[in-house]
């Protein structure tokens, strides 16, 4: 290539080249935009118009803009299942007869992701965690497609691409991948402050689940169950796990994250796999139509909470995922959620966040899955029956017979037919309005909610939400940035933001910018009401040649009856001596594993074991390690040595079970409640700032 060659190649790259500074905004026509906040609708509060070809062009390029990886929750996991009401007390709510009719088992498929990454991403970085749900009724597939957290970052659809633009790798350099922890995050942030209540959820423990399993879902919306008069009332959905809600700690993770990239994965898998099946609770919050204007916030506004303790959560039926897929790209991959659908009994509102979600999740199935046909997949295949006028497009798996394929028709007796007995009936309301870009007021409260958040949380929650912000911002290079993300956290708590302006190196504010209100809800802490179970809980049991092999006996059997997993670790695959001479069987090499991939250690008795392991840098590192974040530690006779080579201390620290005289009952059942617990944050490492 010559000189004059490269000279004209430089030219065309310069040509394509565009800097936005000092430009306006427009749309893809060129025609200028005045407001790229909100969506355009009927009334302050009314549904979103069709007509709003910015906000159509501005979705719809967004959707296909990643091919054919989903432009956000690539990175997932899912199973199959079923569904079962507890009683028909919903009945009185909602014509969807799924959630109203006990006895019956309602097949699911469900898939848990997380937001950020691409799909090579980790499974343990800080982000949102997808929760979606499939629901195979006889009514047609219901899709309840939510998140781990109840609340969102914006509130209009139409900020979708902005937020998400902002969240994903920098376009220039595609660094970093699933991490909010970086530049254009945090300005979108600082400079969009209804984003405030949820980068609080995302700054907590929340964003570090331990397990799909250990994880709580929401519907995130307020939505409409509509009874068989056509009456409505306001509804929000939760997902309560069983086995309790628990975290991982951020040290932790980013250790998982190199040890095995997989870890939520596995574990779902590994669950399903042996019988552990996991399961939640459906609960729901309903509020009476006549009382949409009786809160402090709106209830169409997806920042928002309604505090349990105003509205309680009322439990209705049980998810229980007892298969797994048999292959991740025709099932896991392949599934297509979408919010329209929905079945008789079920609605929407005004939300303006959900009324965009409506639009854009067919839109972006039809540019990944390759065109109109997607939903005869056989995973996305409902077990309603199916008979239109759609015709043709790829991958089309039906083969239509007869002429006619338009309504109304007489060459094929008019079928399929219309008929309004058990048909889908969108719920009546009076909607005026002007025609206004323009949010209602009742949306304006960006941070009371979030001041709740942080009134609601143990002073160990709170320790790592400030340790999450420092981390965060520590990566912003932008000063003003970091200087803007404290001025709005000094309107959800002064002492939040001076811990967090003397972390990131900005001068804290001198005073709050408005009092804190004082009020909290429970609820909202995972102190709260805890499961405490070792079900299901990996215990690492540490063992060389020499051990005492009726210790690790006695441990594993105990443990495993209470439903706990224990791996026998040693220095090498196979097995190891016991005492006596005889073999104890080895469930992997130390060298293989970490502690961070288990919930609790333990190490039994046999001099010349405890001592081997002493003198081994992986053992008493795996020992100390699992003490500084927060997990059960045990020791029988001479494990007691490899405590204190690994610096863990006595039986007075909290978590910490010794048991000199090897008394395996009073061992096991100390040790068991210690695991349970899941963590004892009063020893944990990472305390409130002073």
């Amino acid at each position: 290539m010559t000189a004059d060659d490269r000279t004209d190649k430089d030219r065309q790259l310069d040509e394509a080249r565009v800097d936005f500074h000092g430009t306006n905004l427009t749309t893809d026509q060129g025609i200028r935009v005045d407001d790229t906040d909100n969506s355009l609708r009927a009334g302050e509060r009314g549904p979103t118009l069709m007509e709003d070809f910015h906000f159509r062009e501005k979705i719809t390029h967004f959707d296909h803009e990643r091919i054919p990886e989903r432009v956000v929750h690539a990175r997932g996991a899912g199973a199959y299942g079923y569904f079962e009401p507890y009683d028909d007390s919903l009945a009185a709510f909602t014509t969807a007869r799924f959630l109203t009719t006990p006895g019956v088992r309602t097949p699911v498929f469900t898939r848990f992701s997380t937001v950020a990454g691409s799909r090579g991403s980790a499974d343990t970085v800080r982000d949102v965690r997808g929760f979606a749900t499939k629901f195979y009724t006889p009514q047609g597939n219901f899709d309840l497609v939510g998140n781990n957290m109840p609340v969102f970052f914006i509130q209009d659809g139409v900020k979708f691409p902005d937020f998400v633009h902002a969240v994903k790798p920098e376009p220039h350099n595609e660094i970093p991948q699933a991490s909010s922890a970086h530049d254009t995050l945090w300005d979108f942030v600082q400079l969009q402050p209804e984003t405030t209540h949820m980068m609080m959820w995302l700054m907590s423990d929340r964003a570090l689940p331990r397990s799909y399993r250990m994880m709580q879902g929401f519907g995130v919306h307020t939505f409409r169950l509509v009874d068989a008069e056509g009456r409505g009332t306001f509804v929000k959905f939760h997902w309560r796990p069983k086995l309790g809600i628990h975290s991982l700690v951020w040290d932790e993770t980013q250790k998982i994250a190199g040890k095995d990239p997989d870890f939520n994965r596995r574990d779902l898998w590994e669950a399903i796999e042996s019988g552990n099946f996991p399961e939640w609770e459906l609960g729901v919050q309903l509020v009476p139509e006549e009382d949409e204007h009786a809160f402090d916030f709106d209830l169409l506004d997806a920042t928002k909470i309604i505090p349990e303790e105003q509205v309680p959560v009322r439990p209705v039926g049980r998810l229980v995922l007892d298969r797994n897929p048999d292959n991740f790209f025709a099932e896991t991959e392949q599934v297509a959620f979408h919010l329209g659908n929905v079945v008789p009994g079920i609605d929407f509102t005004n939300d303006p966040l959900l009324q965009a979600r409506l639009f854009s999740y067919l839109d972006t199935q039809l540019i990944r899955l390759g065109g109109p046909n997607f939903p005869q997949i056989p995973v996305n295949r409902p077990v309603a029956e199916v008979r239109n006028h759609h015709r043709d497009g790829y991958h089309q798996m039906t083969i239509p017979r007869g002429q006619a394929s338009y309504h109304p028709n007489s060459l094929g007796a008019g079928c399929p037919a219309v008929d309004g007995a058990g048909a889908y009936t969108h719920y009546q309301e009076r909607v005026d309005g002007d025609k206004i870009r323009k949010r209602s007021a009742s949306f304006a409260d960006h941070y009371s909610q979030a001041t709740l958040f942080w009134n609601s949380m143990a002073g160990w929650e709170k320790a790592h939400i400030v340790a999450a912000f420092r981390f965060e911002l520590g990566k912003v290079d932008h000063t003003h940035v970091r200087e803007g993300v404290v001025r709005n956290l000094n309107h959800v708590d002064h002492d939040l933001a001076v811990l967090v302006a003397e972390g990131v190196g900005v001068e804290p504010p001198a005073g709050p910018a408005v009092p804190n209100h004082g009020h909290a809800s429970p609820a909202l802490s995972q102190d709260h009401a805890p499961v405490e179970s070792v079900a299901t809980r990996k215990i690492a049991i540490l063992a060389a040649d020499g051990v005492d092999a009726a210790q690790v006996e006695g441990v594993q059997a105990a443990l495993t009856v209470m439903g706990a997993i224990c791996e026998v670790l040693a220095a090498r695959d196979g097995a190891v001596r016991g005492e006596d001479g005889e073999q104890v069987p080895v469930t992997r090499a130390m060298s293989t594993v970490a502690s961070v991939l288990y919930d609790a250690v333990v190490v039994p008795g046999g001099k010349a074991s405890v001592q081997a392991l002493c003198e081994d840098g992986d053992a008493v590192h795996f020992v100390s390690e699992a003490f500084k974040h927060g997990k059960a530690v045990g020791a029988m006779g001479a494990g007691v040595e490899l405590l204190e080579d690994a610096r863990v201390g006595s039986s007075a620290q909290p978590g910490v079970v010794i048991d000199a005289e090897g008394n395996l009952e009073d061992f096991t059942s100390a040790f068991a409640a210690a695991a349970a617990a899941h963590r004892h944050p009063a020893r944990d490492t990472q305390r409130m700032p002073a």
